[in-house]
């Protein structure tokens, strides 16, 4: 019972710091990139 603990316990903690260093460390800006597009109007 112990082992499930301790080993439920260090997948915390790895999976903790895993996601605070892809927090700091991960990449996700997006590319950007100008777009244009004509737009009709109706008006009466």
């Amino acid at each position: 019972m112990w082992r499930i603990i301790k080993a439920l316990v260090f997948l915390v903690v790895v999976g903790f710091i895993a996601l605070t260093g892809f927090a700091y460390l991960g990449d996700l800006t997006p590319e950007r990139q100008q777009q244009s597009e004509p737009v009709m109007l109706d008006v009466d």
